[in-house]
Parts: structure tokens; C-alpha cells; sequence
């Protein structure tokens, strides 16, 4: 071969690789197919738009989201938009399945769902596992709220970080995308919104994939709802 030949097959190779990086970069600063579905789910759970919310359940369990992720985001939303909402997305998601199942489709059932609740002490559970999504020393009570409701902090740290996180069928990437997206679409929740965006990115969310989720909830919800978040989050990251 050639010297010049040689160079320019030389110059292709490195244009491909190049491409080639460019390109895995790109997927992985991007929401996959399962965490936009996920985001959506939980938007919508968190509105009360149920109508949509059966068609992008069929969508989620199309796109590979298996049957028990569902059903653990749901049970999580309870905590951030309240029991009939979370109550009426799995009575949503029940009929979806059954219809499936009457059609012939075999959804994918996923992780089984198993929980330790023999924890000897759960405080001290939930309080590690906000450590680890907020990388900051939390202190027994919380200081402002658990000090003056010190029951409140026992349900947050006893309940929402320690029974409900206590399963691993959601990664705390999951968990946090699913509590973002709920929080982004509902109104007076700035505070908390701005707080989980922090530990989302902590969890490995990239600013790129938030601004993404934002803008499914544009589409989905409103662009009122997906600007603030937007604004949130450039708080945020400026704060890093």
C-alpha cells in the first residue's frame, strides 16, 4: 500500500472513531427509552391525568420498563403527590395489565419486589440513605422541620428512605428521575424540586438528561410547569 493510501485510510479510521465517540457520548448523556418512560409515568401520576397516563403505561411496558419498576414507582409517588393519586395509578395500571393479558401479551414482570423490614433501627437506615443521595452529614432531628415536628422526620427518614427505598428494584437514579419528574409537575414544590435535582445529579443524572425530562413534561404536562423546572435547575448547577 501506498504512503498516501495509507494516510487516508489512516484519516477515515480516526473520523470513524471519532464519530463513533461522538455518538456514545451523546446515548449517554441522554434519557434512555425506559427512564423517559418513567419520567412520564410519574408526571402524570403526579397530575391525576389518568386518561393519558393508560396510554404511556402500554408505552413504558413496551419499551421494556418491566411490570415490578412500574408498580415501585407508583408505590413511591405516594410519598410526593399523596395516597389517591398513587392509588389511582395502580388502578390504572391494573386495567392496563389486564387488558394486555386478555390480548395475549406477556409483559415482563421484572426484579421480584423483597423487603428487609426486620431493621433493628430504620432511622438510622433512612438517614444513611440521604446521605448517600445528598453526600452531606444529616444530623438527628433534621435541623428547621424535624426539629419542630420531630414525628415528620421519623416518617421521612423511617419511611420514605428506609421502607419504601429499602427495595432495589429501582436504583436511587431511578428513584430520584421518578421524584423529579412528579415534583416538576406539580406547583408549590420549588424547594423540594430544587433539593432532589441536586441529588439526582448526585445519583449521576446529567444536566442534559434533566433538561430532557423537562422537556417530556413540556409536552405532557406544560410548558409553564417544564420552564420553572428549567429555571430550577440552572439554580442548581450554578450552585455546584
Amino acid at each position: 500500500m501506498s504512503k498516501s493510501k495509507f494516510v487516508k485510510w489512516k484519516l477515515f479510521f480516526v473520523l470513524i472513531l471519532n464519530v463513533y465517540t461522538m455518538n456514545a457520548q451523546n446515548n449517554a448523556d441522554s434519557l434512555n427509552a425506559q427512564q423517559q418512560s418513567l419520567a412520564v409515568i410519574s408526571a402524570l401520576t403526579a397530575t391525576g391525568d389518568l386518561g393519558n397516563l393508560k396510554i404511556q403505561l402500554n408505552a413504558a411496558l413496551d419499551a421494556g420498563v418491566t411490570v415490578n419498576e412500574i408498580k415501585e414507582a407508583l408505590v413511591q409517588l405516594y410519598a410526593y403527590c399523596g395516597f389517591p393519586r398513587s392509588l389511582n395509578a395502580l388502578g390504572t395500571f391494573q386495567s392496563v395489565l389486564s387488558e394486555r393479558k386478555a390480548k395475549g401479551i406477556a409483559d415482563k414482570e421484572g426484579k421480584e419486589i423483597v423487603i428487609e423490614t426486620n431493621v433493628a433501627e430504620k432511622y438510622e437506615q433512612g438517614r444513611k440513605v440521604l446521605e448517600t443521595l445528598t453526600k452531606t452529614p444529616q444530623s438527628k432531628p433534621a435541623p428547621g422541620f424535624g426539629e419542630f415536628a420531630p414525628r415528620i422526620d421519623a416518617f421521612l427518614k423511617e419511611h420514605l428512605f428506609a421502607d419504601i427505598f429499602a427495595s432495589d428494584v429501582l436504583t436511587l437514579q431511578q428513584r430520584e428521575l421518578v421524584t423529579i419528574a412528579a415534583l416538576a409537575s406539580m406547583s408549590g414544590t420549588a424547594g423540594q424540586l430544587q433539593a432532589h435535582i441536586g441529588m439526582g445529579m448526585n445519583t449521576g443524572l446529567t444536566e442534559s438528561q434533566l433538561i430532557q425530562a423537562f422537556d417530556l413534561i413540556e409536552k405532557h404536562i406544560g410548558k409553564k410547569q417544564a420552564d420553572d423546572a428549567k429555571n430550577i435547575l440552572s439554580k442548581t448547577v450554578s450552585k455546584k
